[in-house]
């Protein structure tokens, strides 16, 4: 079967007139935007054989606005893999950050990770949000 181009159809004016105030559902639209992150942090341990999730530092989420079993997504720098998972409250001032289950096929110890999460808010509210961002230093340590 050879390929074959669709016919052209103008595009309904209805749909294209730029003239028209905006929809009234824009008001109440929520969008999702960064609400807090843990840049670069250095994974301490992966285990496998343990139930899924990210176990980090209690100081590091304290300080990143991040609470127990929120969800998060865990971007590797060294090997580019993305996963979403929740967090589980690591031991205070341990440096740990741990891939459990699962995850812990996306990274190991020694690799560089970016933690992230996500807040749903107002547009315009979200205008104007400004994120928990935490840059730990060596040892994961703030």
């Amino acid at each position: 079967m050879a390929w074959q181009r669709a016919p052209h159809r103008q595009p309904d004016p209805e749909l294209t007139n730029t003239s028209r105030p905006a929809p009234t559902f824009a008001l109440a639209m929520n969008i999702a935007v960064l609400k807090s992150k843990v840049h670069r942090a250095v994974i301490t341990e992966a285990n496998l054989h343990y139930v899924g999730s990210l176990t980090l530092d209690e100081d590091l989420m304290e300080a990143a606005n991040m609470i127990e079993n929120e969800k998060v997504q865990v971007v590797n720098v060294n090997n580019g893999e993305r996963l979403d998972t929740y967090l589980i409250k690591g031991k205070r001032g341990s440096g740990v950050c741990c891939l459990n289950g699962p995850a812990a096929r996306k990274g190991m110890a020694g690799d560089v990770v970016v933690i992230i999460s996500y807040c749903s808010l107002p547009f315009d509210e979200a205008k104007t949000f400004k994120p928990w961002i935490v840059f730990p230093k060596e040892g994961n340590k703030l």
